[in-house]
């Protein structure tokens, strides 16, 4: 029977050395992966606001930008593309594609010399420039989340357990193509 107690007690012994640091990592893991999903979910608030006042602002120098078509068509097409995205990747990429037709519209309002002295364009070019700023804000910062967060799910010994549970690396916010380029605007 004293070999019987020292084979449960050696074999709780040992359930405890690997359990402890088992669930401390899957704590350690489940903590970083809130950080990148409520970091996410700033991002997001703030693609929000830029897909709300973009509506407004399309609306404001519509009548006087009939020639501009492309800049509208294109961010009709990237409202659509947010719209429709599903999964994290794609509202990254969507939010790329925003983007770019956002600057390509303020670049285009900046040549109309009569929107920008008008004040309800002058307002929400302000609204949307305070966005953009925000967001590029919100973006660095979920970069560094999940930097810290695919850091801990790739490194040794805890890239063990993340593959066991299926946490996965998660997507970088980045830049979208062409994005290191002025946008042009023809006025042919």
């Amino acid at each position: 029977m004293k070999n019987s107690w020292k084979i449960i007690i050696g074999i709780a012994v040992v359930l405890l050395i690997i359990g402890i640091p088992f669930v401390a990592t899957y704590n350690s893991l489940n903590k970083k992966q809130n950080e990148v999903d409520a970091q996410w979910a700033n991002v997001e608030s703030k693609l929000q606001r830029r897909y709300d006042l973009i509506p407004n602002l399309v609306n404001a120098v519509k009548g006087d930008m009939k020639q501009e078509k492309e800049v509208f068509g294109a961010i009709a097409d990237a409202r659509s593309a947010v719209s429709k995205a599903s999964s994290q990747n794609e509202q990254i990429k969507a939010a790329g594609q925003m983007e770019s037709a956002v600057s390509r519209l303020i670049a285009t309002v900046e040549n109309y010399p009569e929107l920008k002295s008008s004040d309800n364009v002058t307002r929400l070019m302000d609204e949307l420039a305070g966005t953009e700023n925000r967001i590029s804000v919100e973006r660095d910062k979920y970069n560094e989340v999940v930097k810290s967060y695919n850091t801990k799910v790739k490194s040794a010994p805890t890239s063990f357990v993340a593959g066991m549970l299926g946490f996965e690396t998660k997507p970088y916010f980045k830049a979208v193509e062409g994005a290191d380029k002025a946008p042009e605007v023809n006025f042919d």
